[in-house]
């Protein structure tokens, strides 16, 4: 399944313009809070995918039919520019569980690069609703790797929503041929294009830099 949020004009399409623009990138702090708005969004939206069972609370006043969330969540993020946006989606999800993922990019000389992960923190994940969020699914290889080593170490969850703010086609795609059948996609835009060291065109450059600063290459 495959959904776009920013089809259709909305709160969403406003904070994704905002992540997309060079005038508002500069303040650190708008962007790791846009994100975080975003994650709530996908968060709110996720919601009414899922089980839920009938229970009953007691007002001030009497009893009121209410429901409780029958599904288990683990929400899980590529580190570090996951975070504001893993952030956004425990704010509606305040009892899940939670999974972090250390994965990055490493560089040759021929421009090529392969993906190492160096750290892995989870819960089990059998029979779990598993919410997978990384910004930016550029060439999809850290999304794929990342739910690789989550399944080989911890188990394989019954059901996988994966989040990103701005897909590429071709990493879409990837993900798509690479992640279970039992996966949702949840995306705020899919661009067109990959430039020569794989970052999305137009994209809105590199999420974790902007939202916590440059590091060392």
């Amino acid at each position: 399944m495959l959904h776009i949020l920013s089809e259709k004009p909305s709160a969403f399409a406003l904070f994704l313009a905002e992540l997309r623009n060079v005038q508002v990138q500069g303040d650190a702090m708008r962007f790791r809070r846009n994100l975080e708005r975003l994650g709530e969004i996908f968060a709110y939206e996720i919601s009414r995918t899922l089980r839920y069972q009938p229970c009953t609370v007691r007002t001030p006043l009497g009893e009121a039919s209410a429901v409780n969330l029958a599904d288990q969540v683990v929400v899980a993020s590529v580190l570090r520019a996951g975070l504001p946006l893993h952030h956004g989606v425990l704010n509606y999800f305040d009892g899940a569980h939670n999974a972090f993922i250390a994965a990055y990019r490493k560089h040759h000389k021929d421009s090529s690069f392969e993906i190492r992960l160096e750290y892995l923190s989870s819960p089990s994940l059998e029979n779990k609703t598993l919410i997978l969020c990384d910004p930016m699914l550029a060439t999809g290889q850290s999304m794929v790797e990342s739910f690789k080593a989550l399944a080989e170490a911890v188990g394989r969850p019954e059901c996988i929503h994966v989040v990103a703010v701005v897909a590429s086609e071709a990493g879409l795609n990837y993900a798509r041929r690479h992640m279970p059948e039992n996966t949702h996609f949840w995306l705020g835009a899919v661009d067109p294009e990959l430039n020569a060291r794989s970052y999305i065109v137009p994209g809105l450059g590199d999420a974790g830099d902007l939202a916590y600063g440059e590091k060392l290459p």
